[in-house]
């Protein structure tokens, strides 16, 4: 429970003492607000989640797609795969737990693809024609804004199968690819052409061939890093995103032996670790040289892992090999939180080794083109409106400076399709301010809140290790509707009517469903009765001017 009611330090000083009457005689007046959820603006995808769950709470669930579908066109392969920054913003989890917001999404993807919906285009045809070079996450984004926007779009793929690292880097236990392939296929029935196998090499010479207007790059980070390690007498060594490719394609390395270790911290060796034990391997060890506390995997991929049986073996790091003998020496993390080494060396033994350092981007098709400049690291610079050094070219995804998820991805797909969008019509877009963010302390929640999040169930541990079937499972929809209503709808009014029953001068008017309510200022006296009681904090008492 939370206490009914804000103690008067967390009011604004002016609410204690009220002020009276009406007209020049009131010193303060409630004004109906929006302010910014905290959820939006922790999605990196940019969706409007609060709109879509106050739709789902009440069971307007193709209402609740549509408005989730203006922002992410994979909401089945997000709700599963995103590792939800919104949730870790919610102001709920100062109450409980957070409201599980990638259940509900996936919920809502999944029942799209039952259903069959489709999504409502927003504007004419207009003429414009536009190369995307990639059908990753980015690649896919981009053209279905683009095509929801009228234009013409066309995608060249140089991997046999769209999808980029969702199909080739996630594994199947994680992702299933029915899901996945249903949502590139809806893509692609709104008029987005994808040609596969398809690798360009001169992207100017394929924008003019082709005809098109502009060209947005999203060509993912493909290439393992490397690392120099003695070895005497290496023994089966890969990288792993071959082999999470090869394992994607039902063609992976046989006979990795009964002991395999993986070298990396990230994602990618969570999903090796456990590919490999799927694929035969008795035991599967992560060498890393940070402790759980720095790693860049996140924490409940880890935790999944290691309920597989994957061993970690924090602060090591590799240091020669010979044959099946791994030599490492023992880190410890210093006062700035790098690791050091300590002296220390220690064996292990692995019949193979996989290595999960990162990836790289191989832009080097684009050295020619001019003004496009780079990183040390072969990522391309882009500015502000995602386009390169070179008029009409744009870029983004994981070939960009930036941090490397599905998610945000997909956020640049969506950013650099409205600046394409204008940059064909001459224009410059501007995105619109953004309201302040309500934190949990300007909440006024007074009634019963206790509500658990809804677990989602997952396969049991003895038959993830015979196979690829998903591991975590969705909810239903009595269970999506119960966690979508745990939402606090915080800084927006969701018409819960406690300002109209608790104002003493029947001074507010209700306008209908979806119209909240107006204030009738001649009978308002600003005792700030409304603005303490609204839970959400989508009212706020501003001063008369002139008082």
């Amino acid at each position: 429970m939370i206490s009914p009611k804000p103690s008067d330090k967390t009011r604004p000083a002016d609410l204690v003492q009220h002020g009276k009457g009406t007209g020049p005689v009131r010193t303060q007046r409630p004004v109906y607000q929006d302010l910014l959820p905290p959820c939006n603006n922790a999605c990196p995808a940019g969706e409007n989640i609060q709109a879509w769950l106050s739709l789902a709470q009440v069971g307007q669930f193709e209402r609740a797609w549509q408005t989730l579908m203006k922002d992410n066109p994979l909401p089945a392969v997000h709700g599963r795969v995103c590792y939800h920054p919104c949730e870790s913003s919610c102001n709920r989890k100062e109450v409980d737990s957070p409201v599980s917001i990638h259940a509900v999404e996936r919920f809502l993807g999944d029942q799209a693809l039952l259903e069959g919906w489709k999504v409502k285009l927003d504007a004419p045809p207009s003429g414009k024609r536009i190369l995307v070079v990639g059908a990753g996450p980015s690649g896919l984004s981009a053209a279905y804004h683009l095509a929801r926007l009228g234009h013409t779009v066309e995608i060249h793929e140089a991997g046999p199968m769209a999808g980029g690292m969702m199909h080739f880097g996630i594994p199947a236990y994680r992702l299933p690819r029915q899901e996945l392939e249903q949502e590139i296929n809806r893509i692609e029935a709104m008029g987005v052409k994808i040609l596969l196998n398809r690798k360009v090499e001169d992207v100017l010479a394929e924008k003019e061939t082709g005809q098109f207007d502009a060209v947005f790059v999203a060509i993912g980070a493909h290439i393992s890093k490397r690392v120099d390690i003695p070895a005497r007498d290496a023994g089966k060594i890969l990288d792993a995103v071959s082999f999470l490719r090869q394992a994607a394609s039902g063609d992976a390395p046989p006979l990795l032996g009964r002991r395999v270790a993986i070298y990396g911290g990230g994602n990618t060796a969570m999903d090796a670790a456990r590919t490999a034990k799927r694929l035969g391997a008795e035991e599967a060890l992560i060498i890393y040289r940070r402790d759980r506390e720095h790693m860049p995997a996140h924490s409940f991929e880890a935790d999944e892992a290691m309920e597989e049986g994957v061993k970690i073996n924090w602060l090591r790091t590799i240091k020669e090999i010979d044959q099946t003998h791994i030599q490492v020496e023992v880190m410890k993390i210093n006062a700035e939180g790098y690791p050091e080494p300590t002296g220390q060396l220690e064996t292990l033994e692995a019949d193979a080794l996989i290595l999960a350092l990162g990836q790289d981007t191989d832009t080097g098709f684009l050295k020619n083109v001019l003004g496009i400049e780079f990183k040390r690291d072969g990522t391309v610079l882009v500015d502000a409106n995602m386009m390169t050094g070179h008029p009409g070219i744009f870029a983004g995804g994981d070939m960009v400076p930036s941090e490397r998820t599905v998610t945000i991805a997909v956020g640049h797909g969506k950013k650099a399709a409205r600046h394409i969008d204008a940059f064909l019509g001459g224009k410059q877009y501007v995105a619109a301010a953004k309201h302040p963010i309500v934190g949990f302390e300007k909440l006024h929640i007074w009634y019963d809140t206790e509500a658990k999040q809804r677990h989602q169930d997952s396969l049991e541990l003895d038959k993830r290790a015979f196979g690829f079937d998903e591991v975590v499972h969705g909810l239903g929809e009595a269970e999506a509707l119960y966690e979508a209503r745990r939402c606090f709808s915080c800084g927006n009014c969701f018409e819960c009517d406690g300002c109209y029953g608790a104002c003493p001068e029947q001074a507010i008017t209700k306008l209908g469903p979806g119209k909240r309510y107006r204030y009738e200022y001649d009978r308002c006296t600003g005792c700030a009765v409304c603005f303490e009681q609204c839970p959400c904090h989508a009212i706020e008492m501003n001063p008369e001017l002139g008082v």
